[in-house]
Formats: C-alpha cells, structure tokens, sequence
C-alpha cells in the first residue's frame, strides 16, 4: 500500500511492508529513504527484497527509526545499518533492550495488559537470534525529521514499553508503533501494554494532536477517532 503525502519540503511516500503480521514503513521522499521498524530477523530476504523493488538499494537507507525495541521491531535493523550505512534511531529507554537482546529490561514481571489469546500463542513462539547493536541517535520526544526531509516530529508515546515513540507528520500521519492496533478488527490499545497508566496518557496526549490516520505496528489503518 502506498500513500503520497506533500510535506513542506517535497510530496513522499508511505510503503507499508507487512511481513508476518509486522508492519515496517519505508517513507521516500526525493532520493532519501527513512524506514520506520525492521521486521523479524527471519524476514531478512523478504524485506531486502522489498526495500529494492521499492526503489531503496544498497547504500540509499538514510535512517532506521525504531518505535520501540521489540525483537519483531529491531530485529533487522544491525543488519540494515551494515548494509546501508543508515543511522539506527531510538529512544534511550529502549536501547538497553537492542544492546542486551533482553527483551524483558525495564519491563514489569507483570504487564498490566497482556492479551488472553495472545498470552497462549506467545508459549510457542520465542525470539531467534538477534543481532545486538548500539543505537546511533536517541530519539527525544518533539525532535524534528525535517533533516530528512520531512516535516515530522517524534512523539515519546510509553506505555507498550518505556521507550516507546511514534511518528507524527504534519499531515496528521502517525506511526504509533505498538501503542495501537487492529488486530482484532477494532482499532484500541495493543493487546499487550506494560503500563496502562501510561498508555492511557499516551492516547489522551494524542487526541489533543492532529491526529488523522494512525499507521499501527500490526494490523490496517485507521483513525484516531474510531479508538474508544
């Protein structure tokens, strides 16, 4: 799915790249790539493919901005920093996790929203190997990518994790990473938050935003205002 969107600076693109139920979003402006999440590392080949049939080939990879520093998030982003030579971004609260590959750091022994169905497929399923990697920009909450030509901004959104952020373009675009969802056919709150208190905070902050379509972490599109 592709979108064009006109920024201060020059139209560009939003390519969701959906692999394994995880969206990554490559956003093109001009001639500069900024990819927001990276997927599993076990979507490595299809997500190389992916990034070149959209035009970004070796070396065009600007930033890599992680929302958050789940291995289904981060997975791939050391290997895209080797390959492009792209900045790896995040928020300082998370880094610990991609430096560890320890995805319960700074985590609560017991999150205060964890999903009955996905508590159960979660017994199953447990991370590969991961490439761990130091970040190269921390992300602060209100930071311009107007660098990149893009009139965004970065939100700290917690509540999934502590380092949560999400991208907010002047548009009304946002990227909220795993803050939201619709996985379930309605748009709300993922179905695993590690702070409700937090998260909650996070939704209030961004219905005094101009929030439009929300781009989630899983599932399609949707607005804001259809999140109760």
């Amino acid at each position: 799915m592709i979108d064009t969107i006109h920024g201060f600076d020059a139209p560009y693109n939003i390519e969701t790249i959906c692999l394994a139920s995880v969206n990554c979003y490559l956003l093109t402006t001009q001639d500069v790539f900024v990819l927001i999440d990276t997927g599993k590392p076990e979507k490595r080949r299809d997500l190389d493919a992916r990034l070149e049939s959209a035009g970004c080939r070796t070396g065009d990879l600007k930033l890599i901005l992680l929302t958050h520093g789940d291995y289904d998030h981060a997975g791939n982003a050391a290997h895209l920093h080797r390959k492009h030579g792209a900045a790896v971004a995040m928020h300082r609260n998370d880094s610990g996790r991609v430096e560890q590959g320890d995805w319960s750091l700074g985590m609560k022994p017991k999150p205060d929203k964890f999903a009955q169905f996905y508590r159960i497929v979660s017994l199953f399923i447990r991370p590969g190997p991961f490439d761990t990697f130091v970040p190269d920009v921390y992300l602060d909450d209100g930071q311009t990518l107007r660098g990149f030509g893009l009139d965004a901004v970065v939100l700290h959104l917690p509540g999934h994790t502590r380092g949560s952020v999400g991208v907010l373009t002047a548009g009304g675009d946002l990227f909220c990473g795993d803050l939201m969802d619709s996985m379930m056919g309605r748009p709300g709150l993922e179905f695993f938050i590690d702070d409700m208190a937090a998260a909650q905070a996070s939704l209030a902050r961004l219905r005094d935003l101009n929030v439009k379509v929300v781009y989630p972490g899983h599932g399609k599109p949707f607005r804001l205002a259809e999140v109760k």
